[in-house]
């Protein structure tokens, strides 16, 4: 028997399994907001798929996440449909707990094409399995306040043009209004770490295995420097993201700008701050540069006991042109869908953002933002990276001693 007929034959036998049950339970582990995306797709599935009710498990991001390592090590507790946001995601894929959705009976390789192109490397190992199908994405996105940058004279378009001119606004916005110019000097070095990558360079190893960080990469060496100069000039209010501190920063304009993913308009409308209402505006990252900033998949466990069905769910949440602007309209989860990306609800205003069309500009950010290759070791890279990076920010360790120190001990963990 040819491959081909057995792909066609084993298709039909999951998808026949999947609509001959009657009463179906399928479970679907998320975090916020995908709960929020889910609920607001939920009447038109339950509309075409009246015999299968969805059991929602939804922990906050990093519960979920360590609930699900767990699960797909012990292969106790798996749902049928997991989510992974893009952090995790290079490190489940380097597992064998996840259908390769390549192969029969999902062939999902003909839908590779109809999502925005930087989502698929993310979603694929090395050895070319692809693990899960991209659900929504985060164009990286400058925001700022214009109420602040007006009191204090400062055109937002200067502060694209160099991050040295970024800084040298903040020092006058400090200056004349009291605010600070960003939350962190930690989230300038997140953007200047994904930006200007070359081919086949990942964050922080490149497809070979070869580690990139280390005090001879500019790179890594100008994003540490810059977030130095901002945290040494007092330009930076020491808050983390997703603290209580973060909120009140935003609601009351004592932040002035914050660098984060498209969907963070949809958090500052709904929850984080919707007095602000007009207050945001939003334009590209400094220096013309483009970024992914977060983004989430779906996948499906090896183990998983309904998988037909989680794979019905799955194209409904990321292959259905409704679904996604749905998701979008509720929570600002920017389409990973190519085809939704191209609704009309783009090229309308954002009130949020004083009427702006900013949706049209993370449109074609996202179209400009180059795949970037993932690794599985780049969570504990990253862990390792923060810590040397909060070593120079706070006791003053030298930048090249701790990106070297960094370096020894992600080859150690790696190896």
């Amino acid at each position: 028997m040819n491959k081909g007929l057995v792909s066609v034959l084993a298709a039909a036998l999951l998808l026949g399994q999947a609509h001959a049950q009657e009463k179906v339970t399928l479970t679907v582990a998320v975090f916020p907001s995908l709960d929020s995306s889910i609920k607001a797709i939920l009447p038109a599935w339950q509309k075409k798929y009246p015999n299968v009710t969805i059991n929602m498990q939804a922990q906050q991001y990093a519960d979920h996440h360590n609930a699900m390592t767990t699960a797909l090590a012990t292969g106790q507790g798996l749902p049928d449909v997991m989510a992974i946001e893009v952090g995790y995601v290079a490190k489940f894929a380097e597992g064998q707990g996840l259908e390769d959705l390549n192969k029969a009976p999902y062939n999902a390789a003909a839908a590779k094409k109809l999502f925005t192109p930087f989502t698929i490397a993310q979603a694929t190992s090395s050895d070319g399995r692809f693990i899960a199908m991209p659900t929504d994405i985060g164009p990286g996105t400058f925001f700022y306040r214009k109420d602040v940058l007006d009191k204090a004279g400062v055109n937002p378009v200067n502060m694209q043009r160099s991050w040295e001119s970024y800084i040298a606004a903040g020092k006058t916005i400090k200056a004349k209004t009291g605010a600070y110019l960003v939350n962190t000097a930690a989230s300038v070095y997140g953007i200047i770490i994904r930006t200007n990558l070359k081919p086949g360079e990942g964050i922080y190893f490149d497809k070979g295995n070869n580690l990139l960080v280390g005090p001879d990469n500019a790179r890594f060496v100008r994003a540490f420097t810059l977030s130095k100069q901002i945290r040494d000039a007092g330009l930076d209010a020491k808050v983390g993201e997703w603290t209580n501190e973060w909120y009140d920063a935003f609601k009351k304009g004592t932040v002035a700008t914050q660098f984060s993913g498209a969907w963070l308009q949809g958090a500052l409308q709904n929850w984080m701050a919707p007095d602000t209402k007009g207050l945001w505006r939003v334009q590209n990252l400094p220096e013309r540069s483009f970024a992914s900033w977060g983004g989430t998949f779906y996948g499906i466990p090896s183990k998983a006991k309904n998988k037909g069905w989680a794979w019905e769910f799955i194209k409904f949440m990321t292959m259905n042109q409704s679904a996604q602007i749905a998701a979008f309209e509720d929570n600002g989860a920017f389409p990973a869908l190519v085809s939704a990306q191209k609704d009309k609800v783009f090229s309308e205003p954002v009130d949020f953002l004083g009427g702006q069309k900013a949706r049209v500009l993370w449109r074609d950010a996202a179209a400009k933002t180059q795949p970037i290759d993932v690794n599985k070791y780049d969570s504990v890279a990253d862990q390792i990276v923060q810590t040397e990076l909060t070593n120079v920010l706070e006791k003053g360790k030298d930048i090249k001693q701790a990106l070297s120190d960094a370096r020894a001990q992600i080859l150690r963990r790696a190896r």
